[in-house]
């Protein structure tokens, strides 16, 4: 079975092929799958943005599309990034962690408190569509640690459990990390909350 990821971005694409390889599903880009709309995410929350991209791949391409909208939302700013993570600031992943850790600079460890959050939606061309959300709190250290990943990842630190080993590489552990460790739940189709 083939889906559509409603991304052209190469390391996101590679989480969901590793993730979904072993349930025999081949994951297409969208430029893979001859699609080239990018819908506006205008969505006031992970989930209506995962939905958005999901829809608009699904009806472009004709085959089960899956998206994702995640990001970082930090307690001591509101919630901020959180939708608007990707467009924190302008330049790259690099640039927004930075600018992340300047607006935090006078906040202490102990009023760090952060959590990743990612919603993923699948839609099927029958109007079918799950949407799953999954939540890693943890904290923002004051300076990058780790490597690997994207995004924030050099950032937060992980609270207890199975998180421990956050910041870690890319691949399966990211999206561990993005789903607060219930991925095996998310492949057998429950609802995370």
């Amino acid at each position: 079975m083939r889906f559509v990821l409603a991304s052209n971005n190469q390391k996101k694409k590679g989480e969901m092929s590793a993730i979904l390889q072993e349930l025999g599903i081949e994951v297409l880009s969208m430029e893979e799958a001859g699609v080239h709309t990018q819908p506006e995410e205008d969505g006031e929350t992970f989930e209506e943005n995962a939905l958005i991209k999901a829809r608009a791949a699904c009806k472009a391409s004709g085959l089960p599309a899956l998206a994702d909208d995640s990001g970082l939302a930090v307690d001591a700013l509101g919630g901020a990034p959180g939708i608007h993570s990707a467009r924190y600031c302008p330049g790259s992943d690099w640039d927004r962690l930075q600018f992340l850790l300047h607006n935090m600079k006078d906040i202490p460890r102990e009023k760090r408190g952060a959590r990743f959050v990612s919603a993923v939606a699948c839609v099927f061309p029958d109007g079918t569509e799950r949407v799953w959300r999954g939540e890693c709190p943890g904290l923002v250290l004051e300076e990058p640690q780790g490597q690997g990943g994207f995004g924030y990842d050099p950032g937060p630190d992980a609270r207890g459990g199975k998180e421990q080993d956050f910041p870690s590489g890319p691949g399966h552990g990211k999206v561990r990390r993005r789903t607060g460790g219930r991925n095996e739940r998310q492949r057998r189709g429950e609802k995370i909350t």
